[in-house]
């Protein structure tokens, strides 16, 4: 979606006000990476809820001037003590960290903890989009470096604040983690396979995770806004090129052309075709604070009422477009695994009643539905 689409389509659409789940006192917020346009906009409606925040600062985004400019002139409107922002920056801590180094994430968890008390609600959030297909990410060591730095930021930078927060959580008793990702969850996405990679691995990892910590009171969250929400607010890096994946010659990974459109808008971030030709490029989209807003609102109003509830989904998918685009991935696989469930079958050695099920669309020879069903359906989180 363009800017000026964006734009248009926010003067157009009321955005309701956010929800928050009933609680008796305020909650501490954990923010992995808080310079998002997406967590800005979080913070303040959380502290103008009553919320705290543990404000999490990736040291690579803060030496970004215009990346770190809306938190900036966040910390300056908490710091005006005006009416409508009283006790705020009281109740909001920056802290430096990297997600990629364990060390540095304990530290992060036990200052928050020093400051507030405790920890009610982790919020991983941190992420950008490596942009190439798997044949572009495979040319040389800069770029096979670049598969390595994805999964460091999606996956393993996200699971070292979980594993840091974890033992605070279980001992509590309580607590809720909320894992921000995207349907690409769901659906690979040609010319981002990367991206799509270790998004997949952090969804697997969470599935494990909510079954191991569902005994100790911590539910798990999986949000999956569309794809564009957490690519357009997070720094986008670009691959070069090879010709054979130029659009006019292979049309599926057309996302780069997207991508490449959006940044270009602005001058000051725009990419000439000589210098992308044969260079790692990477750039923070720019978009007007209209087009942030449509952009990221509607998720996080999600988060605001997702955040803390007492029996939150394991999975939350925003927007209809992404509701949409999951239910025919979901059709597909369905569809596929009827046409072939005959050959699945095939291998049995042993005939059951479970494979009679499978045979008769789940169902018995008697009509219910199989046992090993029934049982999975009980055991721990449902998705």
């Amino acid at each position: 979606m363009t800017e000026r689409k964006m734009s248009e389509a926010s003067a157009k659409i009321p955005i309701p006000a956010p929800s928050f789940p009933t609680h008796n006192s305020p909650r501490v917020w954990f923010m992995t990476s808080a310079l998002s346009p997406l967590v800005v906009r979080l913070i303040k409606l959380l502290l103008a809820h009553g919320d705290y925040v543990a404000a999490g600062l990736p040291p690579r985004e803060i030496e970004d001037e215009e990346r770190f400019a809306e938190f900036r002139e966040l910390i300056n409107e908490c710091k005006t003590g005006g009416k409508d922002r009283e006790g705020w920056k009281d109740r909001i801590r920056g802290i430096r960290c990297d997600g990629r180094i364990m060390g540095q994430c304990g530290a992060a968890v036990a200052e928050a903890v020093e400051v507030f008390g405790r920890i009610d609600i982790l919020l991983c959030c941190t992420s950008d989009a490596v942009v190439g297909t798997v044949e572009e990410l495979s040319t040389n060591p800069s770029t096979q470096n670049l598969v390595r730095a994805q999964f460091e930021t999606i996956f393993f930078g996200q699971v070292n604040f979980i594993k840091a927060t974890l033992p605070l959580l279980r001992e509590k008793h309580t607590g809720h983690i909320i894992i921000l990702t995207g349907i690409t969850g769901h659906i690979g996405t040609p010319g981002m396979p990367m991206f799509s990679a270790a998004t997949w691995a952090l969804e697997g990892f969470c599935d494990s995770l909510a079954y191991e910590i569902a005994p100790f009171n911590v539910k798990l969250t999986i949000v999956q806004p569309n794809k564009e929400i957490s690519v357009l607010s997070n720094k986008i890096i670009f691959a070069p090129q090879l010709p054979q994946y130029e659009s006019s010659n292979n049309p599926a990974p057309g996302l780069r052309d997207i991508l490449t459109n959006v940044v270009n808008m602005k001058a000051e971030t725009r990419i000439s075709a000589a210098k992308a030709k044969n260079n790692i490029i990477s750039r923070f989209p720019s978009l007007s604070n209209e087009a942030r807003d449509m952009l990221v609102l509607e998720t996080v109003h999600a988060l605001t009422a997702i955040g803390g509830h007492e029996n939150p989904p394991a999975r939350h998918i925003v927007g209809y477009e992404g509701v949409a685009s999951v239910k025919e991935k979901l059709k597909t696989v369905s569809e596929e695994l009827e046409d072939f469930v005959e050959v699945s079958c095939a291998v049995d050695i042993f005939k059951s009643d479970v494979g009679k099920a499978a045979l008769a669309g789940g169902q018995g020879e008697d009509g219910s539905v199989s046992g090993a069903g029934r049982s999975g359906s009980q055991a721990g989180p449902s998705t």
